[in-house]
Order: C-alpha cells, then structure tokens, then sequence
C-alpha cells in the first residue's frame, strides 16, 4: 500500500493555524480507498486579531466543528459515511447530556465541513445543498440545518485574503494561485511566516519517501515555490543569527581581554552593547581602554 502524504499535510497545516485559537484533535485516514485529513476544533475563545486573521477559515472554527479534507472529488457514498459519523456524535452528546439531567440544543451541535477541490452539482443537488449568500461567500453549500454539514468546493471560492488559508487546500491551478498570494505576503506576517515552516517542514519529511503517489507529486510541486521562499527565509535566518553569535563573541571577547572575565553585569552590558548599530558599538568598544569596570558600570547605568 503506498503512503498518502496529504492527510499528513492537512493534518499539519489546519493544527497549526487552528492551536492557537482552541483545542485541536487531528485524525488521518490512510487508506487505499481513502484520502483525507480529519481535524476536530474546540474554539476556546474570539482571539481574532489583525496579526493573527485567519478569515474564512475563522468563521469555520467560530464554533465545536469537525473538519474533513479531500484530495479528490467525492461521490454520494464518502458524504454519507460522513454524515453517518456525525450522527454517531450527536447519539452520544445526546445521551450524555441526558445523563447529566441536561437538554441539548441542536444549535449547539458540532458542524461538520467537507472540504473538496471541487463538487459536483449532481451531489450537490442530491444532497439539497444549498448557497447561503447572505452570511457566507460562494463555493459553500449548507446540507438542511438538521444534518449539520457543509460543503465547501473550494475551486469556487472567491479568490480574496479572506479565503486564502482554505484555497491553500485546493488542487492544480487553485492552489498554486494560493501558494502565490503566501509567498507576496509581508515578511512579518506571523500566520505566513507559520504556514511556510508548516511546509518547509512537511517538504523535507517527504522528499525521504520514494513510495510517492501522481497525488503526493503534484502537491509537492504546487507547494514548491513556498517551500524554496521558507528554506531562504530559514537561510537568511541562519546567516543572521550567526552574525549576531560572531559580534558576541568579539565584545564578549574584548571585556574579557580587558577586565578579566565577564560576570553577570558585564553579561548584561553586552545584551545592551548589541543593540547598538555598528558605528556606535564600535564608537564604544574603543573608549575600553580608558575605562576601569567600575567607569564601565557607570557609564553603562548612566546611559540606561
């Protein structure tokens, strides 16, 4: 049986934007027959920021929900397996609930949100999916409330910030358009900066496997351009921080050749030292030979 790569992928992706707005419980299927990623969602709160916007992925997740990924278009069989399963919860909240003397609101119940690349609309039809355009954007189709389910073609999605983090989910032409729109975000946006470790990360596991599957190639090549701008970002990251090792160890250097040894004031002036742009370090440094550690302390405290 050949290994499927994206459910470990979903998996990854969906935990690590979803962690930091609840609790998340992810469970992959790897089956012959099977390829999907399985992600519970527990919000813990409205953390929405503007540093940390997740958009229509967000909205998703504003409530107890269940999250199903596809690779593949899915047939009437896979939709009702999962409502099959949601049934199943809402047998044992119920009985739960009853057994704490408790009614349940079916308002309450978990949503389960099926995510394809796309659906057709013989499915959509049998399943009297419908659009609800008032509250949500197109691609998104509500099963009758009393199922609880919902079925996002994300091919249909509108091509938005606020749908980027689904759309990423997405095949072909979709997802590259996405992978795109990632890497022009700005550097110091923290859920970009998330997502291209995420891939950094799964792209390196991956490329071990010799077992990959037309499906597992494709992903891989529509997530290469983010995957070359996280390993420069993780190179830049190594330069940088192995200049910043290189200065310190010179100033830790010069005040042990001048004092001795460096003690834990001392340590504290060069954390301060190395905030300093490079003229006025070097400025400083070159005042050392004039100054006993007494007139360093001093001039260190007098500056702070």
């Amino acid at each position: 049986m050949t290994q499927k790569f994206y459910s470990l992928f979903v998996e990854h992706y969906l935990e690590g934007l979803l962690s930091p707005l609840g609790s998340v419980e992810v469970s992959g299927v790897i089956t012959g027959s099977e390829r999907r990623g399985i992600v519970l969602f527990f919000p813990k709160g409205t953390i929405q920021t503007e540093r940390y916007s997740l958009g229509l992925l967000a909205k998703v997740a504003q409530s107890d929900c269940s999250i199903e990924v596809y690779y593949e278009q899915i047939g009437e069989t896979e939709v009702r397996s999962c409502l099959h399963k949601l049934l199943n919860v809402f047998s044992t909240l119920n009985c739960r609930a009853s057994a704490e003397g408790k009614t349940l609101d079916d308002d309450n119940l978990p949503r389960l949100w099926i995510l394809v690349p796309s659906a057709s609309p013989d499915l959509l039809k049998g399943f009297s999916a419908q659009l609800e355009l008032e509250n949500w954007s197109t691609g998104i189709y509500f099963l009758p409330n009393v199922f609880r389910i919902a079925i996002v073609a994300i091919n249909q999605l509108p091509v938005t910030s606020e749908t980027l983090w689904l759309r990423l989910l997405g095949r072909g032409k979709v997802q590259i358009q996405a992978v795109s729109e990632l890497v022009a975000l700005p550097p110091e946006n923290i859920i970009r900066r998330n997502v291209l470790e995420i891939v950094y990360r799964w792209r390196i596991s991956v490329m071990t496997q010799t077992d990959l599957t037309l499906y597992d190639q494709e992903l891989i090549m529509n997530l290469t351009e983010a995957y070359q701008e996280a390993r420069a970002q993780a190179v830049q990251e190594g330069v940088e921080q192995g200049v910043q090792l290189e200065r310190r160890q010179f100033v830790e250097n010069l005040l042990r050749f001048r004092y001795g040894s460096v003690d834990e004031e001392l340590s504290r002036i060069v954390n301060t030292l190395l905030q300093l742009s490079p003229d006025d370090l070097a400025r400083f440094l070159l005042e050392l030979s004039s100054l006993s550690h007494e007139d360093l302390l001093a001039r260190f405290n007098s500056h702070q």
